[in-house]
């Protein structure tokens, strides 16, 4: 019995063993399928790594790159594809060092007179908010309906100061919100302020915002006189402090500035060329 058993046993072993042979001698040996499980392994992604482990893929540690073979270019393009980009830092969103533009500059009683622009990025949490409202505070800056930190994340927030001499800048428009306003035609925001810290120099600087296509304001003062301000890159000596200029991390608008003579002051202000055609439209706080 035990004899015939092993004899069976062995037999059955055998005829197994054949059959395996005559399966392999029917099948061509090739590469791993790899680009089909790749097609196979983007309409199924939550099994993308298990299927992966099985065949031609192998994931380093250390670097996170992703190496494929048998690929026609190395697997460099689903590479980059699978490769998430890191967020951007907060320095490189500038939320606590604002991108600064200077509008304007001159000259009032002996002593330089500036207008700059400060656009400050989004804090994403209410740390990133504390560090931007510090960093605010410092320069003497408040920003708009802000009561707290907290109240700047997710925001943009911008400033344009006024500077005299040796004195610290004064905010002379700003605001804070989480979408820039798209400016179109005659549209504009502007406020009349003053030069210097003397009551003569009051009303003597414009200083607003026009849509991209703007191409020239023209400011009107109580002696009947105009400034015209046009589109203007960079400084010279022959500077009026009239332009219309591009601020840096500033969409959907521009900024423009425009100066009274000595002894007149603000009157009223136009988008005279919105689009290089003549209009007119008036928005200005004092």
């Amino acid at each position: 019995m035990n004899a015939d058993r092993e004899m069976n046993d062995m037999t059955t072993q055998t005829d197994i063993a054949l059959l395996l042979a005559d399966a392999a001698d029917g099948v061509e040996i090739g590469t791993a399928p790899v680009q089909a499980v790749l097609r196979g392994g983007r309409r199924r992604r939550a099994r993308r790594w298990a299927v992966a482990s099985a065949t031609a893929l192998v994931v380093t540690g250390t670097t996170g790159a992703l190496a494929v073979t048998g690929l026609p270019d190395g697997g460099h393009a689903d590479r980059q594809a699978n490769v998430a980009k890191p967020p951007a830092s907060a320095e490189a969103r500038h939320v606590y060092e604002p991108q600064r533009t200077e509008l304007a500059r001159g000259v009032y009683k002996g002593k330089e007179w500036h207008v700059a622009v400060q656009v400050w990025g989004a804090p994403r949490n209410e740390d990133e908010a504390a560090r931007q409202f510090d960093a605010m505070g410092e320069l003497g800056l408040r920003p708009a309906d802000a009561h707290r930190a907290a109240d700047l994340v997710g925001k943009i927030s911008y400033f344009a100061t006024r500077g005299w001499g040796e004195n610290q800048p004064q905010q002379v428009m700003f605001n804070s919100f989480k979408k820039f306003e798209r400016f179109s035609g005659a549209d504009m925001q502007s406020v009349a302020t003053r030069l210097g810290y003397g009551g003569e120099s009051s009303g003597r600087l414009v200083v607003g915002i026009v849509a991209k296509t703007a191409r020239q304001v023209t400011c009107h003062w109580k002696d009947g006189t105009t400034s015209v301000a046009e589109p203007a890159e960079g400084f010279s000596a022959h500077d009026t402090g009239s332009a219309i200029r591009v601020v840096d991390g500033f969409q959907g608008a521009n900024w423009f500035t425009c100066v009274a003579p000595e002894g007149t002051s603000y009157a009223s202000a136009e988008v005279t060329k919105p689009d290089g055609t003549a209009y007119a439209s008036v928005e200005v706080t004092k």
